[in-house]
């Protein structure tokens, strides 16, 4: 047997009495350990104020809670089938698919032309950049109230379309009229936000790109569509979730401007949720539209995810 063979007779030899044994507090728990600390307070939190409120919301909508009566019953599934039958879902639903579209398309294009415009090496642009995203720290509920004036019958748009002899509607107490102006009011309060983010983006888009493409004799609009909309794809992408999660969110707009009204012709799922909880008292239905809503911004968001993969550049 040699002298560098360690075992004997098949078995393994005993460590040598210099030999040390590997400790277990090493360099890599360590590093385990405040990797842990460090996400410990997103996990807590989403813990706190994300997986146990949706867990008690899926609770209260399998019971019929009277907070007058002091009476918590479990129904099992009638809130859903009640959903199912409900007669004014279909107005709801329509109406926030009207609202989010609406605002979705208008924030977008706005917010992409105000950048394009801005980007420019003008002078001024400074100011109208602060002009553009100053309604986004104002107060939403303040900034709703000042419009809610503008637009009555005898209010400011009113009155400017008077001194050019047109005669402006009622614009919150018309069928057509309401979700156009709460559509509007939203669209200018949040543009600023998403123009700010385009601007930054197209200024990360390499200036030789347009060069090159100015000699192969490419006119302005064919730059911007195969140049500038493919390398600000990805900023597109993080701005329709966000103004499609926001649509689909909006309840302080129909609170103060519309209540939902003339008719339904503004109530979105959010206000019809509000109503259904706080104003009728029934929290479980209350509930049901709440898991109905989170799984819309859930598939919508799902969907926008997965199409990245075709028209979001460097996407594979």
């Amino acid at each position: 047997m040699s002298q560098t063979d360690t075992r004997v007779g098949g078995a393994q030899a005993p460590p040598t009495p210099g030999q040390a044994s590997r400790p277990w507090w090493t360099s890599r728990r360590r590093d385990q350990l405040a990797g842990y600390l460090f996400i410990a307070p997103q996990l807590l939190g989403s813990l706190l104020f994300v997986f146990l409120p949706l867990g008690l919301v899926v609770w209260y909508s399998l019971h019929e809670w009277n907070v007058l009566a002091g009476t918590f019953d479990f129904v099992g599934a009638d809130n859903y089938t009640a959903l199912a039958e409900d007669p004014n879902l279909g107005s709801v639903l329509r109406a926030t698919g009207l609202f989010s579209v609406g605002l979705v398309v208008l924030n977008l294009a706005l917010a992409l032309l105000l950048a394009v415009l801005l980007n420019q090496k003008l002078r001024g642009t400074i100011v109208f950049r602060t002009i553009f995203f100053s309604p986004v720290v104002v107060s939403l509920v303040a900034w709703t109230i000042v419009w809610g004036f503008l637009l009555q019958d005898n209010g400011g748009v009113n009155g400017l379309l008077d001194t050019i002899g047109v005669d402006g509607p009622n614009w919150l107490r018309g069928e057509g009229s309401a979700m156009l102006s709460v559509i509007v009011v939203q669209v200018f309060k949040n543009v600023g936000l998403n123009m700010v983010l385009f601007l930054a983006a197209l200024q990360g888009v390499p200036a030789e790109l347009y060069e090159a493409a100015e000699v192969d004799g490419a006119s302005r609009m064919r730059q911007f569509w195969r140049i500038t909309v493919p390398l600000i794809s990805p900023t597109i992408l993080l701005t329709s979730i966000i103004t499609v999660v926001g649509s689909l969110q909006v309840f302080a707009q129909i609170a103060v401007l519309t209540q939902g009204g003339p008719g339904t012709s503004t109530t979105v799922l959010v206000y019809y949720l509000y109503q259904q909880a706080f104003q009728f008292h029934h929290f479980g239905y209350g509930a049901t539209l709440s898991i109905l809503l989170f799984g819309i911004v859930l598939a919508l968001t799902v969907l926008q995810w997965q199409m990245r993969k075709r028209w979001v550049f460097h996407e594979s």
